[in-house]
């Protein structure tokens, strides 16, 4: 069975070399990392981001002022100079209070889960967007170029170790910056508001 299987690669391998195909190489990850849309949707990630944050951060004040209001309400329920139906009403109110900051504490809790989840699948749906635009990109200057295969040099197996261990100089034409200036001819210039993308849409609240 081993020996069938050797004869079998052996095979590809030598009908391969015959038809002297045209191979190119991509570091997708360089491509990805300087796609201009790459960095405008980072930026917006990180606008969503903060957002989130100071929305989370206006929470914590608002819990804080009512731990402020408790404790206050706790300290004057305990106070030896007022009146029993006096201490009754606070006691009252302090309850009321503590069910308020028990209610905010589970709000507070569903928000920063659900804000989460919320930013972790808009920066998958946006890398999603991303690597199918640059796919079409790579398949189209694969065509126009005329290459047979075309690999990403920086894939790796389900051992992580790098799928492509050797390429022997002059074997493969490497693409990736001339992918980059493709991919970024059309990139707004320094300073310009970037365009709109469906993939980097505002997150739901």
């Amino acid at each position: 069975m081993i020996r069938s299987a050797f004869i079998a690669l052996l095979a590809i391998t030598t009908t391969l070399q015959a038809a002297d195909l045209k191979i190119g190489v991509i570091d997708m990850s360089k491509v990805f990392q300087e796609f201009h849309k790459t960095k405008s949707a980072a930026e917006k990630y990180k606008g969503n981001y903060e957002k989130a944050a100071q929305e989370m951060q206006e929470r914590q004040t608002v819990y804080k002022n009512l731990a402020t209001e408790a404790q206050k309400l706790q300290k004057t329920a305990q106070d030896p100079i007022i009146t029993p139906d006096q201490r009754n009403k606070y006691a009252a109110e302090l309850g009321e209070k503590v069910k308020e900051i028990r209610s905010m504490e589970m709000e507070m809790q569903e928000f920063a889960e659900r804000r989460q989840t919320q930013l972790k699948q808009e920066d998958m749906q946006i890398r999603k967007g991303l690597y199918e635009e640059i796919l079409v990109v790579v398949r189209d200057s694969s065509k126009a170029g005329g290459y047979d295969i075309v690999f990403d040099k920086t894939g790796v197996s389900l051992s992580t170790i790098p799928i492509i261990l050797h390429v022997k100089e002059g074997a493969a034409t490497d693409l990736t910056d001339q992918l980059i200036v493709e991919l970024n001819k059309n990139a707004p210039p320094p300073g310009a508001e970037p365009a709109k993308d469906a993939a980097a849409g505002e997150p739901k609240k």
